[in-house]
């Protein structure tokens, strides 16, 4: 069994958990799936799932990021992170799967405020955090922040190197 493309031994390390607890994981979200609201989804299928979606960014080809995200995905950056080069808003699964591919080579897994989310931290620094919301189990929606002043009174933790 696989996830988005990407087999439970490759995404273990990604989540910190054994391949069997990445396995029961998967399980527990696909159960859940059907039911899942926009930001129901519990800390551990948000947790795998973003492990797969950063895997999936750093490749090539966009194949597998377009099956973790939701056709009406909503790409939204702060204007901190538009002047840094990022288109203010990006629409559907195509365009924004797009947008990351090949590009995370230096993003890490995070908690932010507690929620499973991505940073990018040059020389462990948080510049611009990841932060996702879900529909049916799927990424519906990326904000991109890199406002310092909202980047100093998160609290970011990240977490192993993926």
């Amino acid at each position: 069994h696989d996830v988005c493309g990407f087999t439970f031994d490759a995404i273990a390390p990604l989540i910190d958990r054994a391949p069997a607890a990445a396995r029961q994981l998967a399980v527990q979200a696909r159960r859940a799936a059907g039911t899942l609201e926009t930001g129901t989804a519990d800390a551990g299928h948000r947790h795998l799932v973003i492990a797969a979606f950063l895997a999936a960014s750093r490749e090539p080809d966009a194949t597998a990021l377009l099956h973790m995200l939701d056709p009406g995905v909503v790409l939204r950056a702060d204007t901190a992170t538009v002047a840094m080069g990022c288109a203010a808003e990006v629409r559907g699964a195509a365009s924004v799967a797009e947008t990351f591919r090949g590009r995370a080579q230096v993003a890490r897994l995070a908690l932010i405020d507690g929620v499973p989310g991505l940073v990018w931290a040059p020389g462990g620094s948080p510049r611009v955090i990841f932060e996702f919301g879900f529909h049916y189990g799927m990424i519906a929606a990326i904000h991109l922040t890199a406002d310092v002043e909202q980047l100093q009174v998160m609290d970011i933790a990240l977490l192993r190197t993926a």
